[in-house]
């Protein structure tokens, strides 16, 4: 079966909300929600369906968009590789030109509308930024509260908090001071066992690389309201990443660390292809700052993760 090639669009206004379309009911997924876009053509290029899919239905020109993510996926009937786009600023007010329904829906809000199954991943980029903190080791709490405050002013807006210095107890009573520091302005993903999630309901979870191997077979340790995210390295991790079901990953090294100086970077070509056929978001990791975002996105990822490069920021 041919896989059919579509564009579509993660269209963000002025306030940060998105658009998203409900889909005809006589349609293939009719009565779902889906982000805007339409088939690519046979020669067609990607950023030139997606402008023409937008003028015709919604009556929008595209005037800045960069890729956001790749997703294939496989229904009963018909194979579809959505080739997304965030589409930063446009020209024109939209409209339903063909008649169907739009919503102007805050991001947090997506996941309480119903999209096709190949839409999930796409829910997931749109509700993410394209930087990840994760916080040096060896600070003091007070440094790296003061730090943290740092970059929240900075705009970050999902933080990890990484500590594998400290012991159990100091650990888990920072964690109650940067989720406290988190609460409504980002995103905390906290490290540790398995059996402290009960104790964090407002934080996600970042499993090591360890976990992820000695856990995917049991299936994603809690529901989908909470994000699950897991450090990977090569393609057997991603695998296991999309087994667990979890929302986001790292990839790394991108390249040479001093954090880890006895790994072998993976380079940009390298994560290029891992990340090819990865249904989910991915933040590279690995010697790079937002200097690197634009050649992430290139490279199929949702953006950075880094520690030096954006805590010195």
């Amino acid at each position: 079966m041919k896989r059919i090639h579509v564009a579509a669009a993660v269209i963000r206004g002025a306030d940060g909300r998105v658009l998203i379309a409900r889909r005809p009911e006589e349609k293939h997924q009719g009565g779902l929600w889906e982000f805007p876009g339409g088939k690519v053509e046979a020669g067609e290029a990607v950023e030139a369906a997606l402008a023409r899919e937008l003028e015709e239905e919604l009556g929008i020109r595209v005037s800045a968009a960069r890729p956001l993510i790749q997703v294939r996926h496989d229904y009963p009937d018909q194979y579809v590789l959505l080739d997304v786009w965030e589409v930063a600023a446009f020209a024109g007010e939209p409209h339903g030109a063909e008649g169907q329904a739009l919503a102007w829906v805050a991001p947090r809000q997506l996941p309480d509308y119903r999209f096709p199954a190949a839409n999930h991943p796409i829910v997931a980029a749109a509700r993410l930024p394209e930087r990840y903190l994760i916080t040096p080791e060896d600070l003091s709490p007070q440094a790296l509260l003061r730090g943290l405050r740092s970059a929240l002013e900075g705009g970050i807006r999902l933080i990890q908090l990484r500590a594998p210095n400290m012991f159990d107890p100091q650990y888990r009573d920072l964690a109650v001071d940067v989720q406290g520091l988190c609460a409504g302005r980002a995103q905390l993903m906290l490290k540790g066992p398995l059996e402290w999630l009960g104790d964090f309901p407002a934080a996600g979870w970042h499993l090591t690389a360890r976990q992820l191997r000695e856990y995917a077979a049991n299936g994603r340790p809690f529901p989908a309201e909470r994000w699950l995210a897991a450090s990977c390295h090569d393609a057997e991790e991603l695998a296991l990443a999309t087994r667990m079901g979890v929302d986001f990953v790292t990839l790394s090294p991108i390249e040479a660390t001093s954090s880890h100086p006895g790994a072998s970077p993976l380079g940009w070509e390298r994560a290029a292809k891992l990340l090819r056929g990865f249904n989910r978001p991915a933040f590279l990791l690995g010697g790079l700052g937002s200097q690197d975002l634009a050649r992430a996105w290139r490279t199929g990822a949702q953006g950075i993760a880094a520690i030096r490069g954006l805590w010195s920021e």
